[in-house]
């Protein structure tokens, strides 16, 4: 998927909605282990569910790996069943010299069909850029992680910069803002306008929004630019709402919620440009 297309496709559903499918088998509803592959049988309800409320789906892929070969069927099942026109997004947290990151970027966009990858950027420049050689292909950058270990290097001050600033600027040069994304956590709000100024163009990643504590109101009003440049992401808030037999429904619901107050942010910022 092209930068225009995902910019299309927030337009169109007035949301920029990514719902994790950070699938835990010992969580999911008790009624589905009775099925052949009950990773998918949750996934693929969830899916039903949301899929007109979202723009993208975020797999992470340590819940399949777990599994073993498993795992990895399940996760293709799931890739395979995003409809057609969702950004997918493999957050697999790849990056190895350059060509090891190259099997990694044949893995998740020729093999699986991702159009996207989160990449470590801790190895460098030449870690990154195979990733970017893949045609309507995404990297999607560690930048500002929110997690309470982001102070442990991402914050350590490096003569007059952040290291998380260096990884900004570095990922700027080279990508693109039509290949290459940033993820910044949502629970880092005092940084997201700050971050936005130095990267004016990106879109970025943001998860930590629900169980994380991030507000959707804070990231929107200081993180979003002309294109929205955002993909807020909400999992265990949204796939595990309920846990009953009618826990898509439940499901949904939270969706629901966060499409509609995202379909606000996106009218007030179009009045502005």
């Amino acid at each position: 998927m092209n930068r225009q297309e995902l910019v299309n496709l927030i337009k169109e559903k007035q949301s920029y909605l990514c719902v994790g499918l950070d699938t835990d088998v010992q969580k999911i509803p008790k009624h589905l282990l009775s099925h052949a592959d009950p990773v998918f049988a949750f996934n693929k309800a969830i899916i039903d569910a949301t899929k007109d409320l979202c723009v993208a789906y975020k797999i992470n892929t340590a819940f399949y790996e777990s599994m073993g070969i498993r795992g990895w069927e399940s996760l293709q099942r799931t890739v395979e069943y995003i409809p057609s026109g969702i950004f997918t997004i493999a957050d697999a947290k790849r990056g190895d010299i350059g060509n090891t990151s190259t099997q990694y970027a044949k893995t998740f966009f020729e093999t699986y069909k991702f159009d996207s990858v989160t990449v470590a950027p801790y190895m460098g420049k030449d870690s990154v850029t195979p990733f970017l050689q893949f045609s309507e292909k995404w990297a999607i950058l560690l930048g500002l992680t929110s997690n309470e270990g982001s102070q442990d290097f991402q914050m350590q001050q490096i003569g007059d910069e952040f290291l998380f600033e260096k990884v900004l600027k570095a990922g700027v040069e080279w990508g693109t803002a039509d290949n290459l994304m940033f993820v910044v956590g949502a629970t880092q709000s005092s940084q997201l306008g700050y971050i936005r100024k130095l990267v004016p163009d990106h879109f970025f990643l943001v998860p930590g929004v629900g169980a994380q504590g991030g507000s959707l109101e804070e990231i929107s009003t200081q993180a979003m630019n002309k294109d929205c440049g955002l993909l807020v992401n909400a999992s265990r808030a949204i796939i595990y709402a309920g846990n009953g037999e009618d826990f898509a429904t439940d499901a949904r619901n939270v969706a629901l919620k966060y499409q509609q107050e995202m379909a606000g942010y996106l009218t007030k910022i179009a009045a502005a440009v």
